[in-house]
Parts: C-alpha cells; sequence; structure tokens
C-alpha cells in the first residue's frame, strides 16, 4: 500500500507507471530513504495515473538520482502533481527545521526528504498529454491515459507493447461521484493490474448528508468546533461542495465554515482552470467560494481556534499526517465540544487510523495531547472504488487477461479481492510482493 512504482522493460526501453512515496507505518516511511532496487539512468520516461503523493511523491528523488527523462500526465494531473510536490517539499523543510529546533528527532539535524527547489526543478519535467490519445514511444511501444475518475485529472494507463496491452488501473474512482464523471472501463487488457484498496468490503450507505447535518446541528447547540480533516484534492473541494450545498437547501444552518489548506487552495484554481474535467458549474463554483472563508495565512489560522462560537473547518491533511489540521487539533483535540468527521481511507499507522480505532492520546509536534473530541467517521464519500465497484470496472474486458495483478493493497485486502475475481470470472490472479520480477512472453 502507498509507494507506487512499476518499471516496464522492453527491449531497451524503460518505463516508469507512477513514482510515489511510502506513507503510514514507521517502516514503510523509512523505505523512502533506502536506494531503488534499479538503475536510475536507463528509465527513459514516467507516466503518472495521478498526482497523490503515493504515486508521484518519489520523483524529486528520482531526479535528484539522475533521472531527466519526460514525465507524462493529464493537464490537471500535472497541475495537482506540482502543487503537492511543492507543498511537500515545504512541509518537509519546516518540520525537519521544527525538530532540530525543539529536538524532538532522533537524527542530528533532521534532513528534509526533499526541498521545494528540488520540487519545482522535478517539475520542469512534465509533459501535458489528453486523455484517450496514443502516445508512440517507440515503433512497438505507446501508451495512453484514460479517465479513471479517482481524483481530478485521474487516469488508467493503457501500454501496448506489440500486441500485447498492459492496463494500469491508477485508483479507481466512483460511480455517481458528486464531483467527478464514472470511470471508463477498459474493454481489453492482456495482463491487468489493479489497485485493491477496498478489495476486501463494500463501502457503507451511510447519507452523509444526514451525518453531517446533525453533527453540525449539535456544533451549534455547544458553540464547539467540527473539524474535517481532508485531503487536498478532490476530498477538500468535495466537502465544500457538499457543505455549501446543504447551506443552500436549508439542511445545514448558517455556521461560518473555514477552509485552512495552502495546497487545497491551490487546487481550487485546477477546479476553475479544468472545469471540463468535474461537474460542478462554473456559476456554483463561484457561489461556493462567496460562501466560504479560504484562510490565507497562520495569523488567521489562530483566529480561527480563538475565535468564539461554533464553526466548522476544513483542513489537511487528510489521514492528519501533517498540515493544518495539526494546528486545529492541537489547541481542539482535547475539548468534549469538539467533533472530528474522518470523511477518507486512513492508512495504518496515520494519526488518522490512530483516532478511528479509539486513540486517547494523539502525538503532535513532540507533544502528546489527550483525546476528548468526538470522533465520527464516515465511508461513503471514498474516492476509492470499493470491491464491487472494481469488479464492475474490469466487467467489460474481453477475452480474458492472461493474469491479473493486484497492488496498492494491504494483504487482507488483497486476499479476499483475488478470491472474489476468481470467483466472479474465473480469471489467474497474483499478488506480487515488493520488488518481484515478471517476466512476460510476447
Amino acid at each position: 500500500m502507498t509507494g507506487s512504482k512499476f518499471l516496464v522493460s522492453y527491449d531497451g526501453t524503460q518505463i516508469l507507471i507512477d513514482c510515489g512515496l511510502f506513507q503510514g507505518l514507521k517502516e514503510l516511511r523509512l523505505m523512502n530513504w533506502e536506494p531503488l532496487p534499479i538503475s536510475v539512468d536507463p528509465i527513459d520516461l514516467v507516466v503518472l495515473t495521478h498526482g497523490h503523493l503515493d504515486h508521484v511523491g518519489y520523483l524529486p528523488r528520482l531526479h535528484e538520482q539522475g533521472f531527466d527523462g519526460p514525465i507524462y500526465g493529464t493537464g490537471p494531473t500535472l497541475a495537482i502533481a506540482k502543487i503537492i510536490l511543492e507543498d511537500s517539499g515545504k512541509i518537509q523543510e519546516e518540520e525537519a527545521k521544527k525538530a532540530n529546533r525543539e529536538g524532538y528527532s532522533k537524527h542530528a539535524p533532521a534532513m528534509p526528504f526533499y526541498t521545494v527547489v528540488q520540487a519545482q526543478k522535478t517539475a520542469e519535467l512534465f509533459r501535458e498529454v489528453p486523455q484517450d490519445e496514443w502516445q508512440k514511444v517507440t515503433d512497438e511501444v505507446q501508451f495512453r491515459l484514460v479517465y479513471n475518475g479517482h481524483i481530478l485529472g485521474s487516469a488508467y494507463v493503457e501500454l501496448q507493447i506489440r500486441e500485447k496491452l498492459f492496463v494500469f488501473s491508477g485508483d479507481l474512482g466512483r460511480a455517481n461521484d458528486p464531483l467527478l464523471f464514472d470511470p471508463k472501463k477498459p474493454l481489453r487488457a492482456d495482463y491487468l493490474f489493479v489497485e485493491s484498496t477496498y478489495g476486501d468490503r463494500l463501502h457503507s450507505e451511510e447519507d452523509f448528508d444526514a451525518v453531517l447535518s446533525e453533527l453540525v446541528r449539535l456544533t451549534k447547540e455547544d458553540g464547539g468546533a467540527l473539524v474535517l480533516p481532508s485531503f487536498a484534492v478532490e476530498r477538500q473541494q468535495m466537502l465544500m461542495y457538499l457543505l455549501w450545498n446543504g447551506y443552500v437547501k436549508n439542511t445545514i444552518p448558517p455556521i461560518p465554515i473555514y477552509v485552512d489548506s495552502p495546497m487545497g487552495n491551490r487546487v481550487l484554481d485546477v477546479f476553475e482552470k479544468f472545469s471540463k474535467w468535474h461537474k460542478i458549474s462554473p456559476s456554483e463554483f463561484h457561489s461556493m467560494l462567496d460562501y466560504i472563508h479560504v484562510i490565507t495565512s497562520y495569523d488567521q489560522t489562530l483566529k480561527v481556534i480563538e475565535q468564539e462560537g461554533p464553526k466548522i473547518i476544513l483542513a489537511g491533511s487528510g489521514m492528519v499526517t501533517g498540515g493544518r489540521v495539526l494546528t486545529y487539533l492541537l489547541h481542539l483535540i482535547d475539548r468534549p465540544t469538539t467533533r472530528v468527521l474522518l470523511a477518507g481511507y486512513q492508512a495504518a499507522g496515520t494519526r488518522g487510523r490512530k483516532l478511528r480505532e479509539g486513540a486517547k492520546e494523539l502525538k503532535i509536534y513532540g507533544k502528546f495531547v489527550d483525546v476528548n473530541a468526538e470522533i465520527h467517521t464516515i465511508d461513503s464519500l471514498s474516492a476509492h472504488g470499493d470491491q464491487q465497484e472494481m469488479l464492475s470496472w474490469m466487467s467489460e474486458i474481453q477475452p480474458a487477461p492472461t493474469g491479473v495483478y493486484l497492488i496498492h493493497g494491504e494483504p487482507q485486502a488483497q486476499a479476499v479481492f483475488a478470491e472474489e475475481i476468481e470467483r466472479t470470472y474465473g480469471w489467474p490472479v497474483f499478488i506480487p510482493a515488493l520488488n518481484d520480477v515478471v517476466k512476460f512472453a510476447l
């Protein structure tokens, strides 16, 4: 789970599908610092499925190690990847400085994994490609990107080598998403590489509007704070839209709403620029921004924390691993009038997972803080397809793939999903281990 990187080699050509960071458990994060098990120099190009950190976050290190080829993605993906990499570099620099100043790191000195400048230099390699159009790599190799509805700009990759088609799902979205269009389905795949984040479960049928309305009502009654840790890409914009829509429809009372995520604020510009990639009309988009308070400075963050009365706060990051939400929780999570709504996947080892599992204290910036706030979770907004939705995504593939490889999932999810694919379609399913090498006959 996380750290997506898939190297495809054929006849002297090397293509890297995604180039992400490991996230979550410490033993996973430490793997980011280990040397890659491959040589970087022979890699000719990188193709990105989408802009999330676990799919693009290793790019600056790859560039630093000598990769200087093109990095392909859709327009929104590259715009989002640039924002995420720069934001990640900034956070890493700030956390390293803070750790060195306050002495809570075991490393002396603590170092950022990469810097803002390194992220910016990497972005100079970005090359935009339109969706659905084949891109020639060599006479025998070509690829294209096809809409898959996970986040803005996300796509699955069809890589054709001679007569064989290799399909990499990326992270799959869902049908009937409030913001994004339905994922397109592949019609053919000789070899299918599919994510398995929720391969062992179905998403709940919770009514998010009803859950949100009740939490807002309680927050207004006791004058507390409703904190929604939010992923800066797509999730923040979806929550903004749903909150604004609830206000417009009078299902949510008029409580001040604050959005505090420097990265998420920049992503709003991407949503405005690439309006054909999502469902919100320009008029709705601007009405939403007129109603919601967008925080643009740390001083404003502190004023929101100190402000009396009920308030709703959307702040990054979605798994509570960093970003502005940590500042809010540092000051608010010990209050019984605070409510935290986790509205997305919480990877093992993250603060979000710990809160979901009932942690009574949380370590933030080297300090342990009591958790007296109410912790609520809802899965119906997940940007990942569940087991049935992923099965549906592959339902039109004909003829049967020679092999299906389950990637990007925790062991239990992969094992259950493998059984379900074999039961439903009778296709051979494999679960590769990290650094496995598989040879295919062409």
